[in-house]
Parts: structure tokens; C-alpha cells; sequence
């Protein structure tokens, strides 16, 4: 009898929030802050100004994005870096911007990383700063490569093996829903690494850029 109450509950929420998820599917463009053509173009100015002087490049991205009115309280302009493993891969990530339709982290690593890009629920944009990274998919005899100054597109729901060769960063926007991918990020530390510590740290950060936002009417 229980079971049967709990199904019946769960059913009903299910009737209430699927026409409101299909609504919000429907209107997801009119919750970005953010434009992919945009980033891009600032990626491009600051690697013409900077070159490959990545700490540089990063500080021109942040300063601009913080001076714009339309965004600047939406943007994180304290560089807290943390380690990011997932997929096999490992590197370093700074949350610029977290929601829970956007993010937009630097994410890298000085010496090269290898793994699987995850199959998400939202686009990604990943905007290479310096260095290069390479992609792969089944069937394809030659890697997909992106220099700096290019962008791998990972289509919502794709997936990819990737590799950043040596020091390699970039800015990276996925705009969708995000929390989905949150599991995809958290993995590696249950089932491998066990840094804790880390975890707390990206969750501390992401939570509060996420609340922060929604509370400023962002979602």
C-alpha cells in the first residue's frame, strides 16, 4: 500500500513538472547571458594581444567580461583554481560563471591530460587559449585538431575522446542544463582519486556562483 502511495505521488510530480520542463526546454535561449561568437572573439583578441602568455590572456577575458554592465555581477573575478578530474582526464578549472543553464571555467593543465569528454546535457564550447588539444571519435582515422585561437563545438549529447597536448588551456562555455553534468565531474573522486578535499572545494564554489546567480534572477 505504501509502494502504491509513493508511485502515485511520484507519478502526480511527474504530470506537474514535465510541462514545466518542456516549457523551460522550449525557452533555454532566453535565459544565456553568454553568446558562443562572442567568447570567441574575445578569446581571439586577447591571444593577439597577449600571444602565449596564458596568465595574461585570462586576466584580459576576466577584466572585459567584468566590465561589462549587462554581466559584470554574474562574473566570478577571483581566481580560484581547482583541481578537476573527470573522465580520466585531470587539469585544473577557475569558474568564471556558474548557473544552472551556464558555465563559463578556465580549464587546463601545464602538462598535458588525456580522457573522455562525458556525453552531457548541454553544449560545450571549448575555446582553445594556448597549446592544442586533440579529439577523436570511432571510425575516424585521423585525430580532430584544435590550435589555439580554434574551438571544438561538443554537441549536446556527443562524445569524444580528447587530449591536451602539454601545457594546454582554454576558456570553456556549456550552456544547457547543467547540474546533470555535475555527476560526470564528481565520478573520478568516488571511484578513483578520493580528494575530498577538492570535491568539497568545487562544490563550495559551484553552489554558491549557482545560488548567487539565481538569487540575481539568473537562471
Amino acid at each position: 500500500m505504501a509502494s502504491l502511495r509513493a508511485l502515485s505521488i511520484v507519478a502526480v510530480l511527474a504530470a506537474l513538472l514535465f510541462p514545466v520542463y518542456n516549457w523551460l526546454e522550449a525557452n533555454l535561449e532566453s535565459f544565456y547571458i553568454f553568446d558562443p561568437k562572442d567568447l570567441h572573439s574575445l578569446s581571439l583578441r586577447a591571444i593577439e594581444i597577449h600571444g602565449n602568455d596564458t596568465k595574461a590572456i585570462v586576466n584580459y577575458i576576466t577584466s572585459e567580461l567584468s566590465g561589462r554592465d549587462s554581466i559584470t555581477t554574474h562574473v566570478n573575478i577571483e581566481e580560484e583554481w581547482v583541481f578537476n578530474n573527470a573522465g580520466g582526464a585531470m587539469g585544473a578549472m577557475y569558474i568564471i560563471h556558474a548557473s544552472i543553464t551556464e558555465y563559463l571555467i578556465i580549464f587546463g593543465t601545464a602538462i598535458g591530460t588525456e580522457g573522455h569528454t562525458g556525453r552531457h546535457t548541454a553544449d560545450d564550447y571549448f575555446n582553445i587559449l594556448t597549446g592544442e588539444q586533440r579529439a577523436y571519435v570511432p571510425g575516424a582515422y585521423e585525430p580532430e585538431v584544435y590550435p589555439a585561437g580554434s574551438v571544438q563545438h561538443l554537441h549536446r549529447g556527443d562524445v569524444k575522446q580528447y587530449k591536451m597536448e602539454a601545457s594546454c588551456f582554454a576558456l570553456e562555455y556549456a550552456r544547457g542544463w547543467i547540474p546533470p553534468m555535475l555527476f560526470f565531474g564528481y565520478a573520478d573522486t568516488f571511484s578513483s582519486t578520493l580528494d575530498f578535499p577538492t570535491l568539497w572545494a568545487t562544490t563550495r564554489i559551484t553552489g554558491r556562483e549557482m545560488i548567487s546567480n539565481l538569487l540575481k534572477g539568473k537562471l
